[in-house]
């Protein structure tokens, strides 16, 4: 709820907006105030970022410079940006979903903490950053759920973010009406551990909210996903503490969508796609909680990761999409908003298809992916078209 009524929003993922902020390495303030301008001009009224990044910066695939060097050890810089982002946010009534960790290597995450707390463990990459299957690394990062010193060191960096103060207004972070919800992480599977990650998730969630009783709370969840990763939507939501519900959709990586036969392809994709929302939203009905379609996209025609390629399926992939949440919302269900993956507005590639490193401009793919791959730029005019019309009509239903 916004006041009385129900707040329901368009918004976009901006995950590296914290580094962005930055007045040292790796930032770019004037083009962090662009990227906020353009996004209001459009009728965004919602970014989903980190709050959260691991290092060392030796590792391969995260986001430089990390947040967090070493455990306990804070990048100043970069604590000072998140203040700077949500004082920037607050001036266009933008409002934050913070993201406090990551399943995933480009931030450090889970994988980090288990390995900090293992005397830095080498963590078994996946492609492209590595050479080892997505299951192996997912087995390891999901040792996190049962590893005292990990969590603990986790719960740290919570208490860190939480109950910090914003150097430039003074305001606590638990006060601040620009941050609409605390995220515990981006995409938590359990994995062969789902017990230990239910667990993780209500005992985490008690904390969080110990702690902050005003903001809303949520998981991070992608759902039940294609193939079986140790989650259970209604189980792993149905805790008091957490306060809504969350999916992604990935048409193209869960095997529905090939943008190489888009023609034979696009209308199976489109269809489980609406298929997995309408799955989701009957059980969000039964939890009684809001859904929220926080990550989904697909890459440019033929799979061309040039930022010059055509958009036209993924246009109509947009298009098609919003019209969907927009008619559930109209119609009063659960659904209230979405977050498309992944605003880049002016950041390019290095080159095409290229593996990001610091210095480089951060686009809408994180590091431990191609570049250019689901990324939107400014200049993708028939893109941000669909997006601004069904922005506009999502804010009207407000």
């Amino acid at each position: 709820m916004k006041g009385d009524q129900i707040y329901h929003f368009m918004g976009t993922n901006l995950w590296y907006a914290i580094n962005l902020a930055s007045k040292g390495e790796g930032g770019d303030r004037p083009r962090l105030l662009r990227e906020l301008d353009h996004l209001k001009s459009i009728g965004i009224s919602n970014v989903r970022i980190m709050a959260a990044s691991e290092g060392p910066s030796s590792e391969p695939g995260r986001m430089q410079p990390a947040l967090q060097e070493s455990p306990g050890q804070y990048n100043q810089d970069l604590l000072e940006a998140l203040d700077f982002l949500i004082l920037e946010l607050a001036k266009r009534e933008i409002y934050a979903v913070i993201c406090l960790n990551n399943f995933w290597p480009w931030s450090g995450g889970m994988a980090q903490y288990y390995s900090w707390s293992k005397k830095d463990a080498a963590i078994p990459y996946p492609p492209i950053i590595g050479t080892n299957e997505w299951w192996t690394y997912m087995e390891f990062t999901s040792k996190f759920y049962t590893n005292r010193k990990a969590k603990k060191a986790f719960r740290q960096h919570l208490n860190k973010i939480i109950n910090r103060t914003n150097s430039i207004t003074g305001i606590l972070y638990k006060n601040d009406p620009t941050i609409m919800s605390w995220e515990i992480a981006n995409e938590p599977r359990g994995m062969e551990k789902p017990r230990a990650y239910r667990r993780w998730i209500r005992k985490t969630a008690r904390y969080i909210k110990k702690m902050d009783s005003k903001h809303l709370l949520t998981i991070g969840s992608e759902g039940n996903t294609a193939t079986a990763n140790g989650n259970d939507f209604y189980k792993d939501h149905k805790f008091k503490h957490i306060d809504y519900t969350t999916i992604h959709i990935w048409v193209q990586n869960w095997g529905w969508y090939d943008p190489l036969q888009a023609d034979s392809t696009f209308e199976i994709g489109l269809s489980k796609a609406r298929a997995y929302i309408n799955e989701h939203l009957a059980i969000s009905k039964k939890l009684k909680k809001p859904l929220v379609l926080e990550e989904f996209g697909i890459s440019r025609d033929l799979d061309d990761h040039d930022p010059a390629a055509a958009t036209a399926m993924r246009d109509k992939y947009y298009r098609l999409m919003f019209e969907t949440i927009y008619q559930h919302a109209k119609e009063g269900s659960p659904m209230v908003g979405c977050n498309f993956w992944a605003w880049s507005g002016e950041g390019r590639p290095a080159s095409t298809k290229a593996i990001w490193k610091a210095g480089d401009d951060f686009t809408g793919d994180p590091p431990h992916e191609f570049q250019g791959w689901y990324s939107v730029y400014e200049k993708d005019k028939n893109t941000i078209d669909v997006i601004k019309k069904y922005a506009d009509m999502f804010n009207r239903l407000f």
